[in-house]
């Protein structure tokens, strides 16, 4: 008798294990842990968050407030895909740290702007001057870029889009370079004379791209901000649904009358 009842009780915790894991595979199909800057991929996120739910997905959104974590969490299934860079970025990143990861769809696109608290105009720009700019190889090489554009400095004809310092042929407002964090620019941006923002930095920051921005990047910048996820998941019905969600009619709208022209849709 004491034999069959371990036998039962053996059979119970067998089954009992392999409905927890079937149901815990089921869960994680109808789940997207998603990491994400707050402004705006967050909001964008949290727009669509009850059309997921409604199609049997549930988003949980976790924010990062740095360029480096969201890539390495995903690569680490920590979570299961993020939403803050671009795609140079995350191409550099994964080459850089040997990442499995890839992106799903482009959304928007963040226009790059230099600001200022001590000068009104480029044209008021005086020599000598501290400039604050990205420190991460892609979003400084788009800042070199954007200096060049304005006619702030000059590139070797090579420099590319990871353009540094050491790239610079010439800088007739003897510009001081000051390398950040990108998310700590913000910040600082009473302690230089110029700064070079990300936009989702600077509307973090309430400023207003359109209207604060001493210079902004043009809109058919080719930095789309993407959904990054692990390689191979492409196909996957969660990030299907979520795609078809992010690059909805709702979405563009929104964004077309909340951000000022510092995001701007990247899909039709």
């Amino acid at each position: 008798m004491k034999k069959i009842i371990i036998s039962i009780l053996s059979l119970i915790l067998v089954a009992s294990v392999v409905f927890t894991g079937c149901s815990k595979k089921e869960t994680d199909e109808n789940v997207i842990k998603i990491g994400a800057s707050p402004v705006p991929h967050s909001e964008l996120l949290n727009l669509i968050k009850d059309d997921l739910k409604a199609d049997g997905i549930e988003l949980e959104i976790i924010e990062f407030n740095d360029y480096i974590k969201p890539n390495l969490a995903l690569a680490d299934s920590e979570i299961d895909a993020n939403f803050f860079q671009h795609i140079p970025y995350l191409n550099d990143f994964a080459k850089e740290h040997e990442l499995d990861i890839t992106y799903l769809c482009g959304v928007h696109i963040e226009p790059l702007g230099i600001y200022s608290k001590k000068i009104k105009s480029i044209d008021n720009l005086e020599k000598g001057s501290t400039i604050a700019l990205p420190n991460d190889t892609v979003n400084q090489g788009r800042a070199f870029i954007l200096l060049e554009n304005n006619g702030l400095i000059k590139l070797k004809e090579d420099a590319g889009l990871t353009a540094t310092e050491f790239d610079v042929i010439e800088n007739p407002y003897e510009l001081k370079f000051k390398p950040l964090e990108a998310a700590q620019i913000p910040r600082i941006l009473p302690d230089v004379d110029i700064a070079v923002i990300n936009g989702n930095f600077a509307l973090a920051s309430n400023l207003i791209p359109t209207k604060d921005a001493l210079v902004l990047e043009d809109k058919e910048s080719p930095y789309v901000n993407i959904v990054a996820i692990r390689k191979g998941e492409e196909n996957k019905e969660k990030f299907v649904k979520l795609r078809k969600h992010l690059q909805s009619d709702k979405v563009k709208k929104y964004i077309e009358e909340n951000y000022n022209g510092g995001v701007v849709p990247a899909f039709k």
